[in-house]
């Protein structure tokens, strides 16, 4: 098993969230008729996403909105629900670089701004809290 590119991970989940994170919201809080709901199920296909890149095989925004509709037809969102507890163990200048950047939406120099930090510490937060999820979701 070839060891992945923790750099093109952020960035592949970075541009998904950048191009199709509001519509995916929306339609995720459509399906559930919930928010909050919604945005764990957006989590829990953007997890997929960073796990199984090939998801996005063929046209990126269909398969997309098709995860999104099989787990918010399906069982509660498990996984999502994991990376929520995950998120709530990071730090607090952790969770505020993830919720600025792949919640808000902003860019890193727009982050470095909002937080009141240089670029290069959202960088190094961002990099070590999507670190650290990743090994608390592999287990």
């Amino acid at each position: 098993m070839s060891r992945r590119d923790g750099a093109a991970d952020e960035a592949l989940v970075r541009r998904i969230f950048e191009e199709h994170g509001a519509a995916m919201l929306a339609y995720a809080a459509r399906l559930t008729g919930d928010r909050a709901r919604g945005e764990a199920v957006v989590q829990d296909v953007l997890l997929r996403v960073w796990r199984h890149p090939e998801i996005l095989a063929g046209p990126a925004r269909a398969s997309l909105f098709a995860t999104i509709r099989d787990i918010a037809g399906g069982a509660p969102a498990g996984e999502a629900m994991a990376m929520l507890g995950a998120v709530e163990a990071l730090p607090p200048e952790h969770r505020d670089v993830l919720n600025v950047l792949y919640f808000q939406g902003r860019d890193i120099a727009e982050a470095s701004a909002s937080l009141g930090v240089p670029a290069g510490a959202v960088k190094e937060r961002s990099y070590q809290a999507l670190r650290q999820l990743r090994a608390a979701v592999a287990g």
